[in-house]
């Protein structure tokens, strides 16, 4: 795959991304001080805002409400050069929304997920963005759309040979994945979501290659990335050391950086590179997507 002018179509989840986080171990039953932080979030829109910010071509597929919240998203959507058009605007409805709440070393104590409107993403609603899509250098779509929406796309990614990236968002949206994976040209997971495939690792990639998938791809957090093609042994690339701010975004970014680098020369092992040094610069600030990132970061990599 190479770079073009055609776009890199994102599919899934926009929403608000309120973070907060405990000062001091979490006393559960009681009231917590925490400091409180909100930013544009989503898993797809948080990929395509890296991708764009690396100045990429990107269009956004996903859905919003009329509230303030939704104006915000596509008023910074837009700002950091995200193509909009394709959005879809639910009169009457709340935007989405995710909540984390952060330990004081910024894991991940507990994500709040009110995400009703990316259920709209279904076959019907997507017909109007199919040309979008058809015309697409590459096509990435995240857990959180509904079931029936992925058997559309893959049997896009089959017929129009666009290929077709997975982004997966929690481990209980991994049911949403039909048995039938034929067209998925790279599952993007972590060790939780691969788990629930199967508990051993080697045993969940076997079956996810026999469901159709063609490369599956581990985040192991610090420990790194661990790449999985039929026939050929896992590869392992490990994660650079930093000192961690926040999580909340750093999955998404190592997503876009795989995606970048893949359009840009196809080659694995430089996409696992740049994925992992996207996601460590991304640990180092509260925000989803660091906002001094921009296309000097792909360019010298």
């Amino acid at each position: 795959m190479n770079i073009s002018a055609a776009p890199i179509v994102c599919i899934g989840g926009l929403n608000i991304d309120r973070k907060l986080r405990l000062l001091a171990r979490a006393l559960p039953g009681s009231s917590n001080p925490c400091e409180g932080h909100e930013t544009p979030g989503g898993v797809v829109r948080n990929v395509a805002e890296n991708l764009s910010r690396l100045g990429l071509p990107v269009a956004l597929i996903a859905a919003v409400g009329d509230d303030a919240g939704g104006r915000m998203l596509l008023e910074q959507a837009a700002l950091v050069g995200i193509d909009t058009r394709a959005v879809i605007r639910l009169r009457r409805h709340a935007s989405d929304s995710y909540t984390a709440v952060l330990a004081p070393d910024g894991s991940l104590e507990l994500g709040l997920a009110a995400m009703p409107l990316v259920e709209s993403l279904n076959p019907w609603a997507l017909e109007a963005s199919r040309a979008l899509r058809a015309g697409a250098a590459l096509v990435v779509a995240d857990g959180n759309l509904p079931t029936d929406a992925w058997p559309l796309l893959l049997g896009e990614a089959r017929a129009s040979g666009v290929p077709l990236v997975c982004v997966a968002v929690s481990e209980a949206k991994m049911e949403r994945l039909p048995p039938d994976l034929q067209g998925l040209h790279l599952l993007i997971l972590n060790v939780g979501e691969l788990g629930t495939v199967a508990a051993d690792p080697n045993d969940a990639f076997a079956m996810l290659h026999a469901r159709g998938v063609a490369r599956v791809l581990v985040s192991k957090g610090a420990e790194g990335l661990l790449l999985s093609e039929p026939e050929h042994a896992p590869r392992h690339w490990p994660a650079p050391a930093v000192d961690v701010v926040d999580v909340t975004g750093a999955g998404d970014a190592l997503s876009a950086g795989v995606c970048a680098a893949l359009l840009r020369d196809g080659d694995f092992d430089a996409a696992a590179r740049l994925g992992l040094d996207l996601a460590a610069l991304t640990l180092q600030t509260e925000d989803s997507v660091h906002s001094e990132l921009n296309p000097r970061f792909l360019e010298e990599r």
